[in-house]
């Protein structure tokens, strides 16, 4: 494993949207491509990587209950769709040499293993990269909820959240020229300013075991493998 690694084992938290690149929904292969690509880039680093994929390109639980589905089936529904993405996302990376496996919160073995937690370690142990799917396995949880368990499950040392901005301002820079890049923060910085950086009960998962997150521009080419490296990308939580 690379001596310049800043961190060994991480998680990285994709949301469902980026898989749809510019259209309103489904998957845009092209957009699977181009990740996969950064995503080998970061193998052959030697990094222990996870990843959690969130399902909002397909269907997202909390909008289909808001249209008068039941919350919790909305909920299940949300969790098949990010097993969809990772199997997307498996099929492109197993293509381009990465070994991969995903495990699933809601047992289908016939598309993916279960995930149990000492399995999971053994894969990033080998040298797989493990996409972990269906969310936390149960209703009312966020994707974000389930990056940060699973990275603690693993004991990640980084979670890695991917967007499509260079990482935290003081307000929308799309919409706000005055907004502020911030480069670093405290736990509790975020917490008082009302920064998004992910849902509360991920957030507050956080901070209560003090695992750094650093938000990052995924679009931006070898961003990911730098943040690993130490470099300073992006905004760092911590």
């Amino acid at each position: 494993m690379s001596q310049k690694l800043a961190y060994k084992r991480a998680l990285l938290k994709l949301s469902g949207e980026a898989f749809a690149g510019g259209r309103a929904s489904g998957i845009d292969f092209a957009v699977i491509e181009r990740l996969s690509d950064e995503l080998k880039s970061v193998a052959a680093t030697g990094v222990q990587l996870g990843l959690v994929i969130g399902g909002g390109n397909i269907l997202r639980g909390t909008a289909a209950s808001e249209q008068g589905m039941d919350r919790v089936s909305a909920d299940y529904m949300g969790m098949l769709a990010t097993v969809i993405n990772a199997l997307a996302l498996q099929d492109i990376l197993e293509k381009k040499g990465v070994d991969t496996r995903v495990m699933t919160a809601i047992r289908m073995e016939e598309l993916a293993e279960p995930y149990i937690r000492r399995r999971a370690v053994r894969h990033l142990d080998k040298g797989r990269m493990v996409i972990f799917a269906g969310g936390t396995g149960n209703p009312y949880f966020s994707t974000d909820t389930a990056a940060v368990l699973r990275a603690l499950e693993i004991e990640a040392q980084v979670i890695l959240k991917a967007t499509n901005v260079d990482g935290i301002y003081t307000a929308d820079p799309k919409k706000d020229r005055a907004a502020k890049f911030l480069p670093t923060l405290t736990f509790q910085e975020a917490l008082v300013n009302g920064y998004a950086v992910m849902d509360a009960n991920a957030f507050g998962l956080c901070k209560e075991n003090k695992l750094p997150i650093v938000v990052f521009n995924i679009n931006q080419p070898g961003a990911t493998a730098r943040v690993l490296a130490g470099e300073r990308v992006g905004t760092i939580v911590q």
